[in-house]
């Protein structure tokens, strides 16, 4: 997994990495239009770069309540250019990802107390059908109003709000 190096991006991205992942959105058709990648900046909490510098996966987080739960957490999204998706990357980043999360609202006295997946994604679907994923602690809690699988990772340390 050498291949691969991981930066962080949450309230940290430099004008470089930010170009960078504006490009790969944009190039890889995963957002619709610059604008809405130059958008999408602020929400970067990770990305990866392969062996040549190029990224190759991002991940963004949003905060909100879900009335599902009822509850203040962070909904995960990612992007693995397609050359990618085969590997790791995307377990690693989700990883180091959600640590990052963690000591973030941690040290933030708590603004979200986990971290929410909803899977797109039709491989998770046939993989990972257990209801709590080892190594990682994400548990199934039902669909999402669009009927998608979803799954949450709670922080250990903090209370429900």
């Amino acid at each position: 997994m050498s291949q691969f190096s991981f930066h962080s991006g949450w309230g940290q991205l430099g004008s470089e990495d930010s170009s960078d992942l504006v490009d790969f959105w944009v190039g890889e058709k995963a957002l619709p239009n610059e604008q809405a990648a130059r958008q999408r900046l602020s929400q970067v909490v990770m990305f990866a770069r392969d062996a040549d510098g190029k990224v190759a996966a991002v991940c963004t987080a949003l905060p909100q309540s879900p009335p599902q739960l009822g509850q203040p957490v962070y909904f995960y999204r990612s992007f693995v250019a397609p050359q990618w998706r085969k590997s790791l990357v995307v377990y690693r980043l989700l990883k180091q990802a959600v640590a990052l999360l963690e000591e973030d609202s941690r040290a933030h006295d708590w603004p979200c107390i986990g971290v929410l997946l909803e899977l797109e994604n039709e491989r998770f679907g046939k993989k990972g059908r257990m209801p709590v994923w080892p190594g990682i602690d994400f548990v199934y809690v039902g669909k999402s109003p669009r009927g998608l699988e979803c799954r949450i990772h709670w922080f250990r340390e903090a209370q429900l709000k």
